[in-house]
């Protein structure tokens, strides 16, 4: 899904701009590290879906990629928990981690296959021994 744009979302006395997104996360909490997806951030909190046991009030830590922020729970529902995060971030600092393209070990070849595409000299003039006794013809050169 990757960011929507930040917007000014007005919930009750607070108006923060929020960036909804979807993205892999962890969960601090004292009974052990949970997966998490961020939902929605802002930057005094966000919105995770977890199956952490947690309360409002307790003490969390919230990673996401090299970033850690500690927090406490503001309130939990089911899977979806708010975080209030102890101190204002940027936002910025959590959603870097999108869009980095992952390198690839090798570069993908869009051409034609063939059976003889990518073999050695030896490997080729089997294929083409094998050709004739089946009766297919086989390019001389590879391409």
């Amino acid at each position: 899904m990757g960011v929507e744009p930040f917007e000014t979302v007005e919930a009750g006395k607070r108006a923060s701009k929020r960036a909804r997104v979807l993205l892999a996360a962890k969960l601090h909490t004292p009974s052990g590290v949970y997966d998490a997806r961020l939902r929605d951030l802002s930057r005094h909190g966000a919105l995770i879906e977890s199956p952490a046991l947690v309360k409002p009030g307790m003490a969390v830590t919230f990673e996401r990629g090299a970033s850690r922020v500690t927090g406490t729970i503001a309130w939990a529902s089911g899977i979806r928990i708010g975080l209030a995060f102890d101190h204002p971030i940027d936002e910025n600092e959590l959603l870097i981690h999108i869009g980095r393209a992952t390198p690839m070990a090798a570069p993908i070849g869009y051409g034609r296959s063939g059976i003889a595409h990518g073999m050695s000299a030896r490997e080729r003039r089997m294929a083409q021994a094998w050709s004739v006794a089946v009766g297919l013809n086989l390019p001389e050169k590879d391409g």
